[in-house]
């Protein structure tokens, strides 16, 4: 199939923008159906505001007590470690458990 670029209204700001045929064909591959609805600056403005934060906590690692941040809310009481006892535990599990 020949794509061809589109101009299509963001329906934020109202602004007519390029769906280029190379965004097309790349969401034709991806298998995605639907026609992008904002414009690069509203999308950037909408991922700005609430996509993308990266959780961080502290917390005491459960093996040596010293306190880390890890990349995640901790839940359902299982351990918390910090990075070298993590990794330490990485090395004396080995490859074979993963």
């Amino acid at each position: 199939m020949a794509f061809a670029d589109r101009d299509v209204q963001c329906v934020d700001c109202g602004v007519m923008f390029v769906f280029s045929a190379g965004e097309q064909q790349f969401f034709e591959e991806k298998g995605f159906k639907n026609v992008p609805k904002h414009c690069r600056q509203c999308k950037e403005k909408r991922q700005g505001a609430a996509g993308r934060r990266r959780i961080e906590t502290q917390v005491k690692c459960t093996q040596c007590d010293s306190l880390t941040t890890v990349p995640f809310k901790p839940t359902q009481g299982r351990p918390v470690l910090c990075r070298t006892c993590f990794v330490n535990k990485a090395k004396d599990v080995g490859p074979a458990a993963a």
